[in-house]
């Protein structure tokens, strides 16, 4: 009988929480202002959760960052970066999108920093977030995070850069908050795991705790890359049985009528999205109410990594701020593009 009562109590938590959420992303819509255009499809109630998330329930904080993306979007325009712009940054593989998803159907970002053929770190980030946008669009209904396999293969000292890595952890943390659910380190080399203790305060503490880090010669890690992927289609490279390599001219292909889809998918007709709701998963309830956290992103590490004193996961990144340091109006203005409508979407993108 207490079993049951436990059962039903647990449930009756479960909702009340969803409905405090629910009114917190209310809260967020309100103070967010009148939207239009490209910033009114964007903050689809999953969106502003995301946010939400990321700074811990925190409204104002939230708010704050949601309107620094707003203008970020507006200004760098993520969603028009085609191929032709970046093709050049790509050629060597260095990042691509598979054309299979793991086992509960994220998208997957491949990154072989080995095979870095450029030297702007501006060309680089825009890489990324076209690849992050290109990511976004392929996911599933019902599915909004993306996982990361990043193989160390030929990755040596010249590949480092604090440079770069704050720059992407600004973008990503900033604006494409709860868009990374896992981040595979395959075969890290021992002379990264100094890089990573400079490099891992950069990120907040709940992207730390997404990182895995994988060993081919290490049967205990191993079991990370079964349990996410179907092995049958996972890259030789990966430890899997497919034995597809990158080409250029073949994802070249891809993207390309990917990027004509894009248009449509931020189109006010896109009702499916246009009504995307706010679904509480049963992990994010259980660390809501009972305060449970990820485990340790070291888990799979062949050295312990220690880092330095952990950054706040409610700590404003680099572009907030700078918006901070600016009047903040209280409403966001985005002017209209033709045939737009002032309607919400799950548009966002760690």
């Amino acid at each position: 009988m207490s079993s049951v009562s436990g059962t039903t109590n647990g449930h009756g938590k479960e909702a009340a929480l969803y409905e405090e959420q629910l009114s917190k992303i209310g809260k967020v819509r309100t103070d967010l202002g009148q939207l239009s255009g490209k910033s009114a499809l964007y903050c689809s109630d999953a969106s502003i959760a995301r946010y939400l998330i990321a700074r811990n329930w925190d409204v104002k904080k939230a708010t704050r960052m949601l309107k620094t993306t707003l203008k970020w979007r507006s200004e760098y325009k993520p969603d028009e970066i085609r191929w032709d712009d970046i093709s050049d940054e790509a050629v060597t593989g260095k990042i691509y999108r598979i054309d299979y998803f793991d086992k509960i159907e994220r998208s997957i970002l491949v990154m072989r920093p080995g095979c870095q053929n450029t030297k702007n770190p501006n060309g680089q980030v825009k890489y990324l977030v076209y690849c992050m946008e290109n990511a976004i669009l392929n996911l599933p209904h019902g599915q909004d995070q993306m996982v990361w396999l990043i193989d160390f293969a030929g990755f040596n000292l010249g590949n480092l850069s604090i440079q770069v890595t704050k720059m992407t952890a600004d973008v990503l943390q900033g604006h494409y908050p709860e868009r990374l659910g896992v981040a595979i380190l395959y075969n890290a080399p021992k002379f990264f795991e100094p890089f990573w203790k400079m490099a891992s305060p950069l990120l907040e503490k709940k992207t730390r705790n997404k990182v895995k880090f994988v060993y081919s010669d290490r049967p205990d890690t191993m079991k990370i890359m079964e349990e996410l992927f179907n092995m049958d289609e996972l890259e030789c490279a990966f430890g899997g049985k497919n034995p597809a390599t990158f080409n250029i001219n073949d994802y070249a292909v891809r993207m390309r009528e990917d990027d004509k889809k894009m248009p449509s998918f931020w189109s006010p007709e896109n009702s499916a999205l246009a009504s995307e709701p706010y679904q509480m998963s049963s992990q994010k309830a259980l660390e809501s109410i009972s305060g449970a956290k990820t485990e340790d992103a070291g888990s799979g590490k062949r050295e312990n990594m220690e880092t330095a004193p952990e950054k706040s996961e409610e700590s404003d990144t680099e572009s907030e701020k700078e918006e901070q340091t600016r009047t903040e109006p209280n409403t966001v203005e985005q002017k209209s593009l033709p045939g737009e409508a002032n309607a919400p979407a799950d548009k966002s993108g760690v």
